[in-house]
């Protein structure tokens, strides 16, 4: 189906069976469950979705279930990284092949380039298919900071290149890339904590995490933030800001996939080299989920 840059699309987590497979059943099923909660699409195999430890064949499997799942429902976006060029082109156009309707192209795992080397890695990338991409911008995970300006060089020479997610956590960038390109490309937030400042800002969608176990809460706050609604969306934000920050952290995989578990939507099970959480961290978290159900807010979307 046709890409439509626009709304909540969750970074899904990757569900995995009690030997550590990837359990395709819960897959179609928490996909079908986001999407009818509001959401407008799915990301999968990014970096929530635990994509470094996947092999190619579980990659390929995996959007072919969610492109069989979600059909004319909603788009399937496959997020694009790999430690090479070569396997990023050959995995666009595996996700091609199988019927996803975007890219999410993200730097190359474990080398940290210049912008010559950057631009090298993703022109074969964006020139691979005739898909509909996104260029993920996240220096404080991938070391690689692509400036507003490399962005609109980008964005120029690639037709194809219609959205950005931003994660530098710096809502500056959102107003520096409109200042910029203007509605030429699609902004994303790609930090849970920043949604409500960057739809402020000018950003028109959400690529979020917290949303794999609470959709309804995150499509409300998106759509208070983007009509304006600020009394509605500052009280939903203040409720949702220390679940949404676990987003934000070195382990944001094993949160938020404890806190699916806790909601009874997943499994925290994670693939080595993470472990699940224990100890303090693991109290701390769960005594933040504790206070946030016994604060939830009932919410329409």
């Amino acid at each position: 189906m046709k890409m439509k840059w626009t709304g909540v699309i969750p970074a899904m987590t990757t569900a995995f069976n009690p030997d550590y497979s990837v359990n395709h059943a819960f897959i179609d099923r928490h996909a079908q469950w986001l999407i009818q909660n509001g959401c407008s699409g799915i990301v999968a195999l990014g970096s929530l979705g635990e994509s470094a430890t996947l092999r190619f064949d579980e990659k390929v499997a995996i959007l072919k279930t969610l492109v069989t799942t979600l059909g004319n429902q909603a788009p399937v976006v496959a997020g694009i990284a790999a430690l090479s060029t070569m396997e990023a082109v050959e995995l666009a156009q595996a996700a091609e092949s199988v019927g996803c309707s975007g890219l999410m192209v993200l730097p190359p795992y474990v080398y940290t380039s210049d912008w010559r080397e950057m631009k090298s890695h993703l022109q074969p990338v964006l020139r691979a298919t005739k898909l509909s991409c996104m260029l993920y911008n996240n220096p404080v995970s991938y070391k690689t900071d692509f400036l507003p300006a490399q962005i609109a060089e980008l964005a120029a020479a690639h037709d194809n290149l219609h959205a950005v997610k931003e994660s530098s956590a710096d809502i500056r960038r959102v107003t520096a890339l409109k200042a910029l390109l203007g509605e030429r490309l699609k902004l994303f937030v790609g930090v849970d904590d920043l949604i409500v400042e960057g739809a402020r800002a000018g950003a028109t969608g959400w690529i979020a995490g917290l949303v794999n176990a609470f959709p309804k809460e995150s499509v409300a706050l998106y759509q208070h933030a983007m009509r304006g609604e600020t009394k509605a969306a500052n009280e939903l934000y203040k409720w949702f800001l220390p679940l949404l920050r676990m987003d934000t952290v070195n382990k944001f995989v094993q949160l938020i996939k404890l806190v699916q578990q806790e909601v009874g939507m997943g499994h925290e099970r994670v693939r080595a080299p993470r472990c699940v959480l224990a100890g303090a961290e693991r109290q701390a978290a769960l005594a933040t989920l504790k206070i946030a159900l016994l604060k939830r807010p009932k919410v329409k979307i």
